[in-house]
C-alpha cells in the first residue's frame, strides 16, 4: 500500500474528537480508556464503539471468522488502501454503522454512505482515499517539517502501527479492520452488554505482545459528554424546582459539567498548538545558537543524553525479559 497524500496524525481523543466534528457529526466523541474494568466502562456508557491502536505484525491470525455473506449488505466495511489513513478509518468504521439517536453523521458522511452503499470492501477503501471532504479533514492535522525525507528509502526496523475497531451490530460483535478481507465476527453479544464481550478479546490480544510490547492505545467513541450533563443538569433544576432534595447531585453534576468544559478547552489549545507552523521559530533559534556559538556544544549534550537514554531502555528491556522469563 501507499501512503499517498495522506499523513500520519496522533492518537489522541482530542485529535479524534475534533476530526468527527470536522467531518460534521455531532453528538458524539472520544475518551481514552486507561482500564477495561467495569466500573470505567459504565461511567463511559453509552459507548457506540472502542478504536485500538497496536503494533502490527504480518501473519496475526483473526480472533473470529471472516464475514463473507450477505451480512455485507448490511456492515459498512472498507478495505484499507492507504497506509496512514487506518485512524481515520477505524473512526468512519464506527460512525458508519452506528445506529443512536444521540448521533447525527451530518452531510459530509451521509452523503458518502448513500454514495457508497452499494459498493464492495475494496471500492469502499478506494472511495475513503479518494474523497477530498474526508482527506482534507484528516490532512489539517498534518505537522510541519522542517526537511523533506525520501520516502523510497524504506526503513526495515521501523514499528508500524494499525488501528481496528470494535462494535455491536444487529446482535453480533465485530472487528473491523481495513487489512483483513471482511469484518471479523466475534459472536454473538446485545447491545447493552458488547463491552462484557469485547473485554477479554482485547485483553488477549495484548497479552500476545506483553513480553515484548507496551505501546497500546484504546479509545471509546462515545455520545457527547457535555450535552448529557447538561441535559443532567435541566432535569435536576426541574427536580429541585417541584420539591426534590436533589442538592447534592447538582453540585455533582455542575462539577462534571465543569470538569468537561474545563477538558474540551484543553483540546482546542492543544489541536491549535499541533497546526502551529514552529519551523520560523525553531530556524531562527538556531541561527541565534550558532551565532553565539553554543550549538555544537549543545548538539554534542543531546547526542550523549540521546545515547544514555538508549542504553538505559535497553538495560531495561532485558530486565523485563529475565522477569519474565523467571
Amino acid at each position: 500500500m501507499d501512503t499517498g497524500d495522506w499523513c500520519l496524525i496522533e492518537s489522541d481523543p482530542g485529535v479524534f474528537t475534533e476530526l468527527i466534528r470536522g467531518f460534521g457529526c455531532t453528538g458524539v466523541q472520544v475518551e481514552e480508556l486507561w482500564t477495561l474494568d467495569d466500573e470505567t466502562l459504565e461511567a463511559m456508557k453509552p459507548v457506540h464503539g472502542l478504536v485500538f491502536l497496536f503494533k502490527w505484525r504480518a501473519g496475526e491470525e483473526p480472533d473470529g471468522s471472516i464475514v463473507k455473506d450477505d451480512r455485507l449488505d448490511e456492515i459498512f466495511f472498507a478495505r484499507q488502501v492507504i497506509n496512514n489513513a487506518c485512524a481515520t478509518q477505524a473512526i468512519l468504521s464506527i460512525l458508519l454503522n452506528m445506529n443512536h439517536p444521540d448521533a447525527q453523521l451530518g452531510e459530509t458522511l451521509s452523503s458518502f454512505k448513500d454514495f457508497s452503499k452499494q459498493f464492495d470492501p475494496a471500492l469502499k477503501g478506494l472511495s475513503i482515499s479518494n474523497s477530498d471532504p474526508i482527506k482534507t479533514v484528516h490532512n489539517s492535522f498534518a505537522r510541519q517539517q522542517m526537511f523533506e525525507f525520501d520516502n523510497s528509502m524504506k526503513d526495515d526496523d521501523k514499528d508500524s502501527f494499525h488501528f481496528v475497531a470494535y462494535l455491536p451490530i444487529n446482535g453480533r460483535l465485530y472487528e473491523l479492520d481495513g487489512l483483513k478481507e471482511g469484518p471479523v465476527d466475534l459472536g454473538a453479544c446485545t447491545h447493552d452488554q458488547w463491552l462484557k464481550s469485547v473485554q477479554p478479546i482485547i485483553q488477549r490480544r495484548m497479552q500476545k505482545y506483553s513480553t515484548e510490547e507496551v505501546h497500546f492505545n484504546l479509545m471509546a467513541l462515545v455520545s457527547d459528554r457535555k450535552l448529557a450533563f447538561e441535559k443532567q443538569l435541566a432535569d435536576l433544576t426541574a427536580q429541585k424546582a417541584a420539591g426534590a432534595q436533589v442538592d447534592l447531585l447538582l453540585q455533582e453534576t455542575r462539577m462534571k459539567l465543569s470538569a468537561e468544559e474545563e477538558k474540551q478547552r484543553g483540546y482546542k489549545v492543544e489541536n491549535v498548538r499541533r497546526r502551529h507552523n514552529y519551523l520560523p521559530f525553531v530556524v531562527e533559534l538556531l541561527k541565534i545558537l550558532a551565532k553565539k556559538g553554543d550549538l555544537v556544544g549543545l548538539t554534542d549534550k543531546a547526542k550523549t543524553l540521546t545515547k544514555q537514554r538508549a542504553t538505559a531502555d535497553k538495560a531495561r528491556k532485558d530486565k523485563d525479559k529475565v522477569m519474565d522469563v523467571e
